[in-house]
């Protein structure tokens, strides 16, 4: 049963990424980014079904030009966040070169960066900060990798200047994916050695699988010292996620 579950949903996967393929060639060029983003949460929300991925949502995200911050599990991170509220983010450079799946993320609008280029930071600090001017909304996932969702990894400060420095508000987004067997499931997290394929096939063949989005209340940025606030930021993620686990 569980393999005969993992296939389908990865077949159904594989036609909805070629139709998402077909919106970035076909509609996307004639679009603007507004409506692209539209299409982008539309097409979230349906991969998530897709997936067996049930979506609970809490909390109020911000309008206007705001910096997200997130703790990062998995690739469905994405996903999850863009379903309900669908954002431009950062990622790192090795995506774009995943076949297929890194030139519809870029379609999103994804932002670029080389971890392993400690000064190319600053290049997207000011690619992020000029989107942010403009209104745009970012997240961002400032642990830099992922972990297994059962705890918060460290927040590099870095991005964070980008909201400092344009004087917008920052988010944070508690990520926690469970299934029918653990409030945190094992299958989800894309960690360590896994591989790309590894993780699709453990998401598609997982039963119950919920990836639970919660948007905490904003800080401002304001005059902020950008170590201090990735500290707080983390502190209130954490806070969130091991509510879970008391």
């Amino acid at each position: 049963m569980r393999r005969l579950r993992g296939i389908v949903r990865l077949l159904r996967c594989g036609l909805h990424i070629l139709r998402g393929a077909f919106i970035c060639a076909l509609i996307f060029p004639f679009i603007p980014a507004p409506k692209r983003m539209v299409h982008v949460g539309r097409w979230s929300v349906r991969m998530l079904a897709v997936l067996g991925i049930e979506l609970r949502a809490s909390g109020t995200p911000e309008h206007g030009a705001a910096l997200f911050v997130a703790n990062h599990v998995s690739w469905i991170d994405i996903l999850a966040i863009n379903a309900v509220r669908p954002v431009r983010f950062v990622s790192k450079s090795d995506v774009r070169a995943w076949p297929l799946i890194g030139w519809l993320v870029a379609c999103g609008g994804t932002l670029f960066i080389e971890r392993a280029r400690p000064r190319d930071a600053l290049r997207v600090v000011h690619l992020v900060a000029e989107a942010l001017k403009a209104g745009e909304q970012i997240a961002v996932f400032p642990e830099g990798t992922t972990s297994d969702g059962r705890s918060v990894l460290a927040f590099h400060a870095n991005l964070l200047q980008a909201a400092i420095s344009t004087e917008v508000p920052v988010q944070a987004v508690a990520l926690r994916f469970s299934d029918v067997s653990a409030p945190i499931s094992d299958a989800a997290a894309y960690v360590g050695d896994t591989t790309l394929v590894q993780s699709l096939w453990a998401v598609a063949s997982a039963c119950g699988l919920t990836a639970h989005v919660s948007f905490l209340p904003p800080r401002s940025s304001r005059h902020e010292d950008r170590r201090a606030l990735a500290a707080r930021l983390r502190d209130d993620i954490a806070a969130q996620v091991s509510r879970v686990r008391s």
